[in-house]
């Protein structure tokens, strides 16, 4: 079973025919609501994908956190120690241009009040997998991969979005999802030099013993592991309808994998496949595919 503690967010996304410059008012045709947050998004994706997934964070008592809510379940994401709070739901206001490339801003709301003591010593305790990421509460974040790590679970961490990553929060992490401005951050935070994101993944990974995966877009993912060994997974070739997701995709069915006995490196073929995959509809979840649609992509039955 895989833990995912994280934000739960509405996204409203709006359809632009470029990104706006700084100051900018850019005006668009329409926009869309769909459902978001990084935790949940990983969560839905791990889900989709066949893992047995339960969801640990806060919404607000408000119509948007019925939406989620109701949409996590709709997904097979358990969510009985998800908090009812008084506080509006997190909400993320999206920048789509045609070409897939996205800005996002996003409101914490009762995401901002979520702590590790949400999650129940009884559910740790049943955990393979557990995944976090950034938008919550840092001390929620330290604290939970602490708790799991002494429970045994193998412990995944996504430093997105790119923030302070300390020092003694290294020891707790089995496997860090960074992309290339993310991994930069992190190893400034931890004292590790680098001249790019690859040296910085590799210094993180041989100093703190972890894994590092840098995800590359289009290019695809690296794995720096803390006995130097390196593997590069390329990127698909496809043509990208939204990007937004795509992260939480490769986050959630890695987690899936590594939960369903997979190596690492295997792990890290089929999230970079689900990663792609997702970019071929609109909406952080639209495209997310199930365990079927990716073993098809890696077949080359999808283009």
């Amino acid at each position: 079973m895989i833990i995912v503690l994280g934000s739960i967010n509405i996204d409203l996304v709006f359809s632009v025919s470029r990104l706006p410059l700084e100051g900018e008012t850019v005006i668009g045709p329409g926009y869309a609501m769909f459902h978001g947050g990084k935790g949940a998004n990983q969560a839905v994706a791990a889900a989709r994908y066949g893992a047995r997934v339960e969801m640990v964070g806060a919404v607000g008592r408000d119509d948007f956190g019925c939406a989620a809510l109701e949409a996590l379940r709709g997904d097979g994401v358990g969510v009985g120690a998800v908090r009812r709070l008084d506080a509006p739901t997190g909400c993320a206001a999206i920048g789509l241009d045609t070409e897939g490339r996205n800005q996002i801003m996003v409101a914490s709301g009762a995401n901002a009040l979520v702590s590790a003591d949400m999650v129940p010593d009884e559910l740790l305790d049943r955990a393979g997998v557990v995944l976090a990421q950034m938008e919550i509460p840092s001390e929620a974040d330290w604290e939970f991969l602490r708790r799991a790590r002494n429970s045994g679970a193998v412990t995944v961490f996504n430093a997105a979005p790119a923030g302070v990553l300390p020092e003694e929060a290294l020891p707790f992490i089995d496997v860090l999802i960074v992309n290339e401005p993310e991994c930069i951050a992190a190893a400034a935070a931890a004292g590790v030099d680098g001249r790019d994101a690859h040296a910085c993944a590799s210094g993180l990974a041989a100093c703190c013993g972890i894994d590092v995966i840098t995800t590359l877009g289009a290019r695809g993912a690296a794995l720096c592991r803390p006995d130097g060994k390196r593997l590069h997974v390329e990127g698909a070739a496809i043509s990208p309808v939204d990007s937004t997701g795509a992260g939480d995709t490769f986050c959630g069915v890695l987690a899936a994998c590594l939960d369903g006995g997979l190596a690492l490196a295997e792990a890290i073929r089929r999230a970079n496949a689900a990663g792609a995959l997702s970019c071929l509809q609109r909406g952080a979840r639209g495209g997310m595919p199930s365990a079927l649609e990716v073993e098809r992509m890696l077949a080359g039955d999808v283009h």
